[in-house]
């Protein structure tokens, strides 16, 4: 009759060499170090900058053309904020100035009264909608650049106006 060998000294009950555990007993579960908390807090700082890019970027894309009526009626709370004040050129309102152009763009009945400073694209004329970006200071909107968007047909209407960078007309 054969006997198994005795179990090596210093071995214990949850060690592999052991062998299996007395059928009494559980097994011995080995502890791993847990890093959960550490993900927590990485989870956490992700999507804290990720909502903060999003505020940060669907905040300034909202407003981004605010019409003249509406500038008008939330001018106390808009105050000194930058904001792309939109309308069309009112007839006849734009005079020359030394630093710029006045001007007056409306959207339905309202009337807003801006002062640009710096040059107005080569576009720019009565009759047109515009962007201008800038604020309010008192009753007239201070401005220092002028959007202008044309449509496809001016290049149509106007071919002797366009030139592109080659020097051809288009």
């Amino acid at each position: 009759m054969t006997t198994a060998p005795p179990a090596p000294s210093g071995v214990g009950p949850g060690d592999p060499a052991a062998g299996p555990p007395p059928a009494d007993r559980p097994p011995v579960a080995v502890t791993r170090p847990r890093h959960t908390a550490r993900y927590v807090v990485v989870g956490l700082v992700l999507v804290g900058a990720l909502a903060f890019l999003l505020a940060k970027g669907l905040g300034t894309a909202l407003d981004f053309y605010l019409p003249a009526d509406q500038a008008a009626a939330q001018k106390a709370q808009l105050g000194d904020k930058t904001f792309n004040l939109e309308g069309v050129v009112e007839p006849g309102s734009i005079h020359s100035t030394a630093s710029g152009v006045d001007f007056v763009v409306t959207t339905g009945a309202t009337r807003v009264t801006v002062h640009n400073t710096g040059s107005p694209p080569q576009l720019f004329q009565s009759n047109i909608p515009v962007i201008a970006v800038g604020h309010f200071s008192g009753d007239v909107f201070a401005s220092d650049q002028i959007l202008v968007k044309h449509s496809s047909t001016y290049i149509a209407q106007h071919p002797s106006r366009v030139t592109s960078p080659n020097g051809s007309k288009q």
